[in-house]
């Protein structure tokens, strides 16, 4: 598959060396890992900021300058692989399990779902790219498989391919973001009592602008929903509070300098809204399932770095709740600062799902 505009959503693709490259509102995240006896490696890495506004809740207004900041993320991190990964948050995907005969070739499930894909998909072919993945043996259907659809509208994969391209990269794989979160899952499951095994596990992740939620039950997704929310709220009030410009206010957040009564006038009631809107995201899942719980929290995202919110949440929640640590079992290339990435790491799910689709051993 070439990385042209064009191209389908990759969604059981593997490809061997590539980054994984995550665009999120404030930051492009690029992530390499290689396969290793007892796992993985991370060979290169680094997180760009954006400049304000490029992107709006996951949409890419200024491509140029997304490309630029990848650019001078892959100058940066030192590597000289050029494939990437990429994904479309769920929101942009439309996603669909249907029922195929299970002695369809490839090819020739290809041609027919291509024939029934308006059934399934509000929007003309012609403006969408689509892809399917075989799931297993279906358990509605006797000699049926379950077949999993995603489907984008094409702007959403051309704008992401041409920042990349701008950077310097070549997409060869688009994938969908919730799925990238479950391939991590594999990467912080040792957190978990018995590995997350028989457990539904909660991974809610708070960026800087928006909150996703992805549900797995025996380590596969069954749930997956994302609002506006996020660290932008707590830097804009910093702004209001204390008179700072917007990039002022992100600096003294990260590294400190405001007055002793931040923690109590500002800190304190953004950690609450943090437990609000974790609770209103799991009560969403509630009425969507059967079960009304959750075995496990799992939190990710930029703002896990704000001290005690995950005791917090399992005190006000009453679920056992861990920050995410991906790289904590992976060994690491010399010129990659071991604190920097494992302070990174919670806010590296989605790229760490990318990145383990160019290291499949």
């Amino acid at each position: 598959m070439g990385a042209k505009p064009d191209m389908a959503l990759k969604i059981s693709s593997r490809n061997a060396g590539l980054i994984g490259l995550d665009i999120t509102a404030t930051s492009v995240k690029l992530l390499e890992l290689k396969p290793t006896k007892k796992g993985f490696k991370v060979m290169s890495y680094t997180v760009e900021p954006l400049p304000a506004n490029a992107v709006n809740e996951k949409n890419l207004q200024d491509v140029e300058a997304v490309g630029e900041a990848i650019r001078r993320a892959v100058k940066r991190s030192g590597s000289r692989t050029k494939a990437c990964a990429i994904a479309v948050p769920s929101a942009m995907v439309i996603t669909k399990v249907i029922q195929m005969p299970d002695d369809l070739k490839d090819h020739e499930m290809d041609a027919q779902i291509q024939l029934e894909a308006d059934q399934y998909i509000p929007y003309a072919l012609e403006e969408v790219n689509l892809d399917f993945c075989v799931m297993g043996p279906s358990e509605e259907a006797k000699g049926m498989v379950d077949v999993l659809l995603a489907a984008s509208r094409s702007e959403n994969v051309e704008d992401r391919t041409a920042a990349a391209e701008i950077g310097g990269l070549d997409v060869k794989i688009v994938d969908v973001e919730p799925y990238t979160t479950e391939a991590a899952f594999q990467l912080i499951k040792h957190q978990l009592p018995d590995e997350g095994a028989d457990q539904t596990v909660a991974i809610l992740d708070v960026g800087a602008s928006m909150t996703s939620l992805c549900v797995l039950r025996d380590q596969k997704l069954i749930y997956t929903r994302e609002q506006p929310f996020g660290g932008k709220q707590l830097t804009e009030e910093i702004m209001r509070r204390y008179g700072l410009s917007y990039e002022d206010a992100g600096r003294v957040k990260r590294v400190g300098g405001l007055p002793d009564t931040y923690d109590s006038e500002v800190l304190t009631p953004f950690r609450d809204l943090m437990v609000q809107q974790a609770n209103r995201f799991l009560q969403f899942f509630f009425s969507a399932d059967k079960n009304d719980y959750v075995d496990q929290i799992v939190l990710a995202g930029g703002c896990t770095g704000i001290p005690g919110v995950d005791e917090l949440i399992e005190q006000r929640i009453g679920t056992p709740t861990v920050i995410a640590d991906p790289f904590s079992t992976m060994s690491v290339a010399t010129d990659i600062p071991p604190h920097k990435l494992k302070g990174d790491g919670p806010a590296m799910m989605i790229a760490c799902g990318l990145a383990m689709r160019g290291a499949e051993k």
